[in-house]
């Protein structure tokens, strides 16, 4: 499911564009997102990550 507001997935974090490219983004690419996804959780308001749990 994706947040309207962000644009970004509800349980990874991740803008479509960057789950649907995954396979051909590089290594470092790769790495890159995954370090910057603990601080997109705080793009999405909380009342709606408590729905995931």
């Amino acid at each position: 499911m994706v947040d309207g507001e962000s644009g970004l997935c509800m349980g990874c974090y991740r803008q479509l564009s960057e789950v649907a490219g995954w396979a051909r983004l590089s290594d470092d690419e790769r790495a890159a997102i995954m370090a910057d996804l603990p601080t997109r959780r705080s793009r999405i308001r909380p009342e709606k990550l408590a729905m995931f749990g």
